[in-house]
């Protein structure tokens, strides 16, 4: 089976815009050097959080080439390649520029909400089509649809190259039965910030964090201690930031980490439709806690 090294905290990492809503390349390298610099362990690129079926073509090649550039080698670099057609996944991954990248995270097709058995097959079209690592991302309140914890465990036992999945079904218990039946070089990764601490309790091996995009230093540092055996000093950390967690996602991602970099001084609070910012009270609450935290 082929080695994860997607471990510790991994940035989901936004795209910046400026002002009239153009790829803000120059905030974007200040940001990758500001977290590659604090503690993050890996980079995920051209997913979720980086809003990217609102990129064109182009701009995902060089937000792409930009990365490895500014990377240099220095830390794994995994990206988004996913959907709902298989077949077009598969050409993607057979014709498509994956130089500088070292693994692919794939997202369960969305919307139009296969069985099981379904998305089995899929996941394994998608392991076939690459030799890269291939990491799962099970999200259902994105997708609509939850991959179980059987069929998981049956993808990582069938396919050596799917070495890890990115778990956000919000559920610990499903969480716990893959660490259960897994094989032991399989991983599982948090996709949620606010359950990060529990599931590296439960034997998680780090995160791919939203968070993480401001706060490298303080989130890679709260995995390290767990990871450690120092639950208390982690658990200091995990309940310092709790009201920040909810205020990330209250109006959606990246809406929440948008205005938290915006405060910080990194980014233009700029989305591009259908997503907007924060809503102006969430925005003055995160300011204000930001102040409390003396961030």
């Amino acid at each position: 089976m082929a080695r994860n090294i997607f471990k510790g905290l991994g940035i989901a990492l936004v795209t910046p815009f400026t002002s009239d809503g153009a790829v803000d390349y120059d905030s974007l390298k200040r940001l990758l050097r500001y977290q590659i610099d604090n503690g993050a362990d890996f980079l995920c690129i051209l997913a979720t959080t980086g809003e990217t079926p609102t990129l064109t073509a182009d701009e995902k090649q060089r937000i792409k080439e930009l990365v490895v550039e500014i990377n240099n080698g220095r830390l794994p670099i995994l990206i988004g390649c996913g959907g709902n057609n298989t077949a077009a996944i598969v050409e993607e991954l057979q014709t498509g520029d994956f130089s500088g990248i070292d693994g692919i995270l794939s997202v369960c097709p969305y919307y139009n909400k296969p069985s099981q058995e379904g998305l089995y097959q899929h996941f394994k079209a998608i392991a076939s089509a690459t030799k890269m690592p291939v990491v799962l991302y099970n999200v259902p309140g994105r997708t609509g649809i939850n991959l179980k914890a059987e069929t998981t465990v049956r993808l990582a036992y069938d396919c050596k190259n799917i070495v890890a999945i990115k778990e956000a079904s919000g559920s610990l218990e499903q969480v716990d039965e893959i660490i259960k039946n897994k094989p032991r070089d399989f991983d599982v990764l948090s996709g949620d910030d606010a359950l990060t601490y529990p599931m590296v309790a439960c034997g998680a091996v780090g995160a791919i964090s939203v968070i993480g995009n401001a706060l490298p230093r303080e989130f890679s540092r709260m995995i390290r201690l767990e990871q450690k055996g120092e639950f208390e000093g982690a658990r200091k950390i995990h309940h310092k930031f709790t009201d920040l967690f909810s205020l990330l996602f209250v109006d959606g991602n990246p809406a929440g980490v948008k205005a938290v970099l915006h405060e910080m001084g990194f980014i233009e609070n700029v989305l591009r439709l259908p997503l907007v910012p924060t809503r102006l009270t969430t925005l003055q609450r995160i300011s204000e806690l930001l102040k409390e935290l003396k961030i």
